[in-house]
């Protein structure tokens, strides 16, 4: 027995153990999938801008080598990000995109290019702003402080200690054309940067939503009876508690009854556990069925049941219960079984000045217990 408890354990660890991988697994796999569209969007991003220094070398602005160049290097810069990101080295930290080394490396590149070529500054200026617009999705507060200070620290020298003509050059047609389609590729790559952060606010809503739900799906598991769908134990009783105080606190009767299913025993014994299951749910869903809104009816154990009737006078809660009682008896339960008859007993209490829940519930447990000392099927009051 040792050995197999033993085996059992082992092979119960292996399964959590196995759960456990799988689920990081997963996880693993779409943050790298998170990040490779991430790096397609900064291929692009410095293709585009390429495109624009190809422009101004046609128009003789700057050396052909600006813009092959920065083609290079952008990608380089891109494809060194996406190595660390395919051997798994961004998964070591919490922020699995490395944002602030990816802007400072990315901010600096633009820097040198300013530097190299001032005559048409301002495109590799404005690259900036993608850049902080892209990372704003994903930095922190402190972080966004921190590239921001360096971002600082890199431009004032170039616009303080140097006389570096940094300009937009328009004199040509072709100039004017770099220029318009500069901004135009700025201004299309900050709507999807929008974009982008729309999706990205409206995916993790959903996600919340569904949160919630499943949050309020395992609240309603904690406080409801698997079997019966009736309130469990624990919930019944705290809902009893809390009947009982409103009910002095209004000086309102309230009334309980303790239900117990005639002879269940003998229904397990004689027909099967099943067919008992099915007994007790198809009595659950009477009372739920014969019962008013502000009632409130849980498992108190096996198959006894607990009613709560607020707003009621001992005198309403014994017709209640008559009623039930009758309605219980007159079920054609031979459908699960033929020649089985079902009936309850019960025991009903209302709320005495100053009486607490253990009390009231000890007097429902007394008239339940004398109910069935007479003979059950009937009703008893304390």
């Amino acid at each position: 027995m040792g050995s197999a408890a033993s085996s059992l354990q082992v092979q119960c660890s292996d399964g959590s153990l196995a759960l456990a991988d799988a689920r990081a697994s997963d996880l693993i796999k779409r943050r790298v999938s998170q990040r490779r569209q991430m790096f397609s969007v900064q291929a692009a991003s410095y293709s585009l801008g390429a495109l624009v220094l190809l422009v101004y070398s046609y128009a003789g602005t700057v050396s052909v080598v600006i813009p092959s160049t920065y083609f290079l290097s952008g990608l380089s810069l891109t494809g060194f990000f996406v190595v660390l990101s395919e051997t798994g080295f961004n998964d070591r930290f919490e922020d699995h995109y490395l944002t602030i080394f990816q802007m400072g490396c990315n901010v600096a590149l633009q820097l040198g290019f300013l530097m190299a070529a001032p005559e048409i500054g301002y495109t590799f200026l404005s690259v900036l702003f993608l850049i902080f617009g892209f990372g704003a999705l994903r930095m922190t507060s402190q972080q966004a402080i921190a590239v921001w200070t360096l971002t600082t620290l890199g431009l004032a020298p170039i616009f303080l200690l140097t006389d570096l003509p940094i300009a937009m050059p328009v004199s040509t047609p072709a100039e004017r054309a770099a220029a318009m389609l500069a901004f135009v590729l700025t201004i299309g790559q900050c709507a999807f940067v929008g974009l982008y952060g729309s999706s990205m606010r409206k995916m993790l809503y959903n996600r919340s939503s569904e949160l919630k739900a499943a949050n309020r799906r395992i609240e309603e598991l904690a406080e409801l009876d698997e079997l019966t769908g009736s309130f469990n134990r624990r919930c019944i009783m705290h809902v009893l508690d809390e009947e009982v105080v409103r009910a002095h606190r209004g000086n309102t009767p309230c009334s309980v009854a303790l239900i117990d299913l005639d002879w269940f025993k003998r229904i397990n014994d004689t027909y099967g556990h099943p067919t008992g299951d099915e007994v007790l749910r198809a009595f659950a869903i009477t009372v739920f069925a014969n019962i008013r809104p502000i009632d409130k009816f849980g498992r108190y154990g096996g198959e006894e049941f607990l009613l709560l009737l607020p707003e009621t006078s001992g005198e309403g809660a014994a017709r209640i219960l008559y009623r039930l009682r009758a309605i219980i008896a007159d079920l054609d339960w031979s459908a699960f079984s033929p020649g089985m008859q079902v009936t309850i007993s019960a025991g009903v209490a209302t709320l005495k000045p100053n009486e607490t829940p253990d009390i009231i519930l000890a007097r429902a447990d007394s008239a339940l217990y004398a109910a069935k000392a007479r003979g059950r099927n009937r009703i008893a009051s304390a």
